[in-house]
């Protein structure tokens, strides 16, 4: 069998057939994101605007505060919409809703460009439909992205806050050619069964079930091997890639995830009852990963109370630096977006009597690849927090990460 690892011989060859040579900027497609006052009108079409703010109002809700938000998005969209039109540039605009209907795949293939304009969530939507799993071609659109309000809004995705102050810096430097590529690594998630049928997706989003994309890959034939190994016939790759992570584990969160894995092709089952398993890109480290693994001031400082000799004047001297000592342990945390690797990190893992099985088993590590077989009653398993798939006992998947899936982006700065 071929481990994982041999894909990657040279990490500065790794992307070098999946870069553009002769990109020019005509076309960009503006994604815009869904405000909190629009989402509201969504949830109740049948009021009047005055009537839909007397409700929010009845609720406790800031409907000041909700209205200049919206505005305050709407007129950086505008500013964004201009400045690529002022380099020569034909826009086309659509709402998060409607860029996740299968229209999509078309705009897809008109687009030199895609521009998330909003926050993260908004860039991962967009990055979820610039799959070469999900369009027709293998050709690879690029997305950059802009944050409509860095002041309550992080952005990591996003380029540099100073470009929301002004957009038409960045979409001049775009046209002329003034910008870095990059590569940002994302999860490929392949169902593995005897009929190679796949579970229809719940979009979390829009909180309603929907149905695969038409354009989805193909059931395949197992390798004997594989076959042999994971006790398995057919496989089916997901259309959709996973940017920040994929996560497997119970739907109610008070309910133990029972679930075994398999690292790199070993042969080693290991078996595990936690809170659930996030499996996390290099992208991914800065969110749900870190906030997984991250520690506290507090925690360091309750570490080194608890030493035997934490009397001793060296000790006291750590004890005086417990912030920049939690600091670093967290910034150590991440890792680069283009790596190659994996992270797993298993949540709350029981460690009572006979769990983990075996004892060795680390409840976080880098890998190549992760074989998850589930053994729970009522699991999901969730792309970037918003495509969810059923994943209960029998369930198995292959979590992987492939150069040519990477999502080519645009980096300035």
């Amino acid at each position: 069998m071929v481990m994982g690892s041999r894909r990657f011989l040279s990490k500065g060859l790794k992307y070098a057939n999946f870069t553009p040579t002769n990109f020019k900027l005509k076309r960009a497609l503006v994604v815009t994101k869904l405000s909190r006052y629009e989402f509201e009108q969504l949830r109740h079409p049948e009021l009047s605007r005055e009537q839909l703010e007397q409700k929010l109002r009845d609720r406790g809700t800031d409907v000041d505060m909700v209205l200049y938000l919206h505005n305050l998005h709407k007129d950086f969209e505008k500013r964004v919409v201009q400045s690529f039109q002022d380099v020569g540039c034909e826009v086309k605009l659509a709402s998060r809703l409607e860029f996740r209907s299968s229209l999509s795949k078309d705009v897809m293939r008109w687009a030199d460009l895609i521009v998330p304009v909003g926050g993260d969530g908004t860039f991962l939507l967009s990055a979820g439909r610039a799959s070469p799993l999900f369009a027709l071609s293998q050709q690879k659109t690029p997305i950059v992205g802009f944050n409509s309000d860095p002041l309550h809004s992080e952005g990591r995705l996003m380029l540099p806050k100073h470009y929301s102050d002004n957009p038409a810096d960045a979409v001049a430097r775009i046209k002329s050619g003034d910008f870095k590529w990059m590569h940002r690594s994302r999860v490929r998630t392949t169902f593995l069964g005897n009929n190679g049928k796949i579970p229809e997706s719940t979009d979390l989003f829009r909180h309603t079930e929907v149905k695969m994309e038409q354009v989805t890959t193909k059931p395949e034939l197992l390798e004997k091997d594989m076959a042999r190994k994971y006790k398995a016939k057919m496989k089916r790759v997901l259309p959709y890639l996973a940017l920040n992570e994929v996560f497997i584990g119970e739907h109610l969160s008070a309910r133990v995830s029972h679930l075994q894995l398999v690292l790199d092709h070993q042969d080693l089952i290991n078996k595990t009852k936690c809170s659930g398993l996030c499996v996390s890109t290099g992208t991914g480290s800065t969110s749900w990963h870190t906030s997984i693994n991250r520690i506290t001031s507090r925690y360091v400082e309750d570490l080194l109370r608890s030493l035997p000799n934490s009397s001793l004047p060296e000790v006291a001297k750590l004890l005086e630096n417990t912030e920049e000592i939690a600091q670093q342990y967290n910034r150590n945390l991440l890792f680069a977006p283009d790596d190659p690797r994996l992270c797993y990190s298993v949540r709350e893992q029981i460690c009572v009597g006979v769990w983990p099985m075996p004892k060795t088993f680390k409840e976080r590590d880098f890998v190549q690849s992760v074989f998850v077989k589930s053994h729970c009653l009522d699991a999901n398993l969730v792309i970037d927090g918003s495509i969810m798939y059923p994943f209960n006992d029998g369930a198995k998947a292959l979590l992987e990460v492939h150069p040519e899936d990477a999502l080519l982006t645009i980096a300035l700065d």
